[in-house]
């Protein structure tokens, strides 16, 4: 299957609150990274591996959104706007993209078992398989092979598995001796849920929309209890934008040139 054809949905609902200086006035996926914001990262992120249909699950704040996917090409080339006929010229751009945006409300206050339920089962079409992931996280990971690993093993989902280092500093004592310190010690042989997920679309038996449900909670529980769920494992970049702090360093890795998730 062509990753061309797999619908890739993307929360984009929530409300942000531990970033709360930045979302107040719009939803996290907006918040810029560089000159762009964080959620045109995630989407370049599956871009460059195949991946050009995008759904964007909606909620708070998504006037925002839309007014950026609507004005994208005022947003990222020259124009010219001849004001007495309000004509507007928009001029060749070098970034070339061949995306289908669909923009999918899904309620203001929807957990995101319910925003995923509600798209897939409007947008999901003919397709055999789709994509899940949050609009603050971003990796290196190979997405295309994920994909490939996910029809090879032949379950219903597969989540991919990263080991990102603590956020805290690990200390190993010897009674009161302490005998190794690391400031962000690898958490060696523990993986987290790096948010970018493959389902075949039976998937959808396993979701509700239901405004209170979580896909992190029944949904996966559930399909983990009945043997559908595999990780694939990467070891490589992954990052998630949680704080301002997050946001400062993923920043600055852009502002460097050549940030690791875009290739």
């Amino acid at each position: 299957m062509n990753t061309a054809d797999v619908p890739v949905f993307i929360l984009c609902g929530g409300l942000g609150t531990r970033l709360k200086e930045e979302t107040e006035f719009r939803p996290k996926p907006m918040v810029p990274i560089g000159e762009h914001p964080i959620l045109w990262h995630v989407m370049q992120s599956y871009a460059q591996h195949g991946f050009r249909r995008f759904v964007l699950c909606l909620g708070f704040k998504a006037e925002v959104v839309k007014d950026y996917f609507r004005d994208f090409h005022l947003h990222n080339a020259d124009c010219t706007i001849r004001l007495k006929t309000n004509e507007v010229v928009v001029h060749e751009h070098h970034r070339q993209l061949d995306w289908e945006v669909t923009l999918a409300y899904t309620g203001e206050k929807n957990f995101t078992g319910s925003r995923v339920a509600q798209a897939v089962r409007k947008y999901l079409g003919q397709s055999e398989h789709f994509a899940v992931t949050y609009g603050d996280g971003v990796t290196d990971a190979d997405l295309a092979e994920e994909f490939r690993y996910h029809l090879a093993q032949k379950k219903i989902g597969t989540v991919l598995g990263v080991n990102p280092p603590s956020r805290f500093g690990e200390i190993k004592t010897e009674g009161d001796r302490v005998v190794e310190f690391a400031e962000k010690p690898d958490i060696e042989g523990h993986w987290i849920s790096g948010g970018y997920f493959f389902f075949h679309r039976d998937f959808d038996s396993y979701l509700s929309e239901d405004e209170k449900s979580m896909l992190e909670r029944e949904p996966l529980m559930k399909l983990a209890r009945d043997g559908q769920l595999n990780i694939h494992k990467h070891s490589g970049f992954w990052a998630c934008m949680d704080t301002q702090r997050d946001r400062e360093q993923l920043t600055a890795l852009v502002e460097a040139g050549n940030p690791p998730w875009l290739k």
